[in-house]
């Protein structure tokens, strides 16, 4: 697969996600703009303040043709419960083989306690409802990120 760039067509790819369904991306073809959102873990500090965020900023994402799914190595198992005690009113994804973070390029390596190791680098898409990328956020920042991604949106 070709890693996306700004203005060109997302390779169409599937994925297993929460409420036992399936992410195809080609079943929101001129129907839906897409948020994809890479983040490290579930249950961290961190990751859990940008998925609150978009949870609360959710039904202005909705008014706006626009669905949100969060996306990180965790299994089904650990997602369902990390969303289902946030209340998150969008689908995770499950990634454990890393086939989604190769594609959009986002495992890099970190530095955590002193040691190099192989994590996500936060990470977040928006696709248009053409399956264009029209803008990526790298070395997210959680702080006002998901308020400029809904600017990025109205802009569409």
């Amino acid at each position: 697969m070709t890693l996306p760039t700004v203005g060109q067509s997302v390779t169409d790819f599937s994925a297993a996600m929460t409420s036992e369904k399936t992410f195809d991306l080609s079943a929101f073809r001129g129907q839906r703009h897409l948020v994809l959102y890479f983040y490290p873990k579930d249950n961290t500090p961190g990751c859990t303040t940008e998925g609150q965020d978009f949870r609360d900023h959710y039904a202005e994402f909705q008014a706006l043709d626009t669905d949100i799914f969060g996306i990180s190595r965790d299994s089904l198992k650990v997602h369902e419960n990390f969303r289902s005690k946030q209340s998150f009113p969008f689908e995770l994804i499950s990634d454990k083989d890393e086939a989604l973070c190769q594609l959009f390029d986002v495992i890099k390596m970190k530095n955590m306690y002193g040691k190099q190791v192989r994590g996500i680098e936060r990470s977040t898409f928006l696709i248009d409802k053409n399956g264009l990328l029209r803008q990526e956020w790298r070395k997210v920042r959680v702080k006002e990120h998901v308020a400029t991604v809904l600017d990025a949106v109205r802009a569409l």
